[in-house]
């Protein structure tokens, strides 16, 4: 009786030179585009250093003053310039709670920087404001466009800002009524480790170096890396073409 022969194949387990060949050589492509992701991004890793931002610099050289209240008014715009650094980065808050202390912290400030005879009637105007925007339609509507611009033109030469300037945009859209006349000790406590987490980046000679136009590192990952992957499928390609020839797995070309 003929022996039933085995068909089955095993990737791990070549049976063939053939097989064996293109296994060693898959193995091969795939370690040198792991290296290439995961060694890159261990190598960041290793020569990163936490960098402060010019804004963090500045809070951290007037917050005590601010906070025990011996800030002068140019201490106070310095304080105020930090807050809307952080938020200005609407969509990098990992946590909720971290944008309410930072819009408290902005709400007194700004409160604190009113002549004493126009405090409760600011106070009341961003509460207005506040209603307006829950119960708006569209941004276009007029009321509430006057009244952003009111409180911008009302605010913004406190702190040395243009009116057109994104800052000064951010101003009406931070502040919350709620808060103006105290900024809790908890807040207090919580604020400079806020300001530390979204003022603070990781830095190296990798992110710093330009290169055709692009930080190295985006470069890195987002250009060289596709292009490396698509030179691995030629290289396989290549190679298991020449594999095949030699080993006669092709037939000859038929001459005319």
């Amino acid at each position: 009786m003929e022996q039933e022969k085995d068909y089955r194949i095993s990737f791990f387990k070549p049976t063939t030179d053939f097989s064996r060949i293109n296994r060693n050589l898959v193995i091969v492509l795939v370690l040198i585009w792991a290296i290439a992701i995961f060694g890159f991004q261990t190598l960041l890793r290793v020569m990163q250093k936490p960098t402060p931002e010019t804004a963090l610099i500045t809070f951290e050289s007037v917050w005590d003053n601010v906070n025990n209240g011996t800030a002068s008014e140019a201490e106070k715009i310095e304080f105020t310039t930090s807050l809307l650094a952080v938020l200005g980065k609407s969509s990098t808050f990992s946590r909720t709670e971290h944008k309410a202390v930072l819009n408290s912290a902005f709400s007194w400030i700004v409160y604190d920087m009113l002549p004493l005879e126009e405090r409760a009637a600011f106070k009341a105007r961003i509460a207005d404001f506040e209603k307006q925007r829950e119960s708006l339609a569209s941004l276009s509507d007029n009321l509430y466009v006057t009244t952003k611009a009111g409180i911008i033109q009302q605010i913004a030469p406190l702190f040395d800002l243009q009116e057109y300037s994104l800052e000064a945009q951010l101003i009406p859209l931070e502040l919350r009524s709620a808060g103006m006349e105290k900024f809790t000790t908890e807040d207090r406590e919580a604020l400079p480790a806020i300001m530390s987490l979204y003022l603070t980046h990781n830095q190296s000679v990798l992110t710093d170096t330009n290169f055709l136009g692009f930080p190295f590192h985006y470069f890195y990952t987002a250009v060289f890396l596709l292009i490396l992957f698509v030179c691995l499928c030629w290289v396989y390609c290549f190679i298991i073409d020449r594999v095949h020839t030699k080993m006669g797995n092709f037939d000859k070309p038929v001459k005319s």
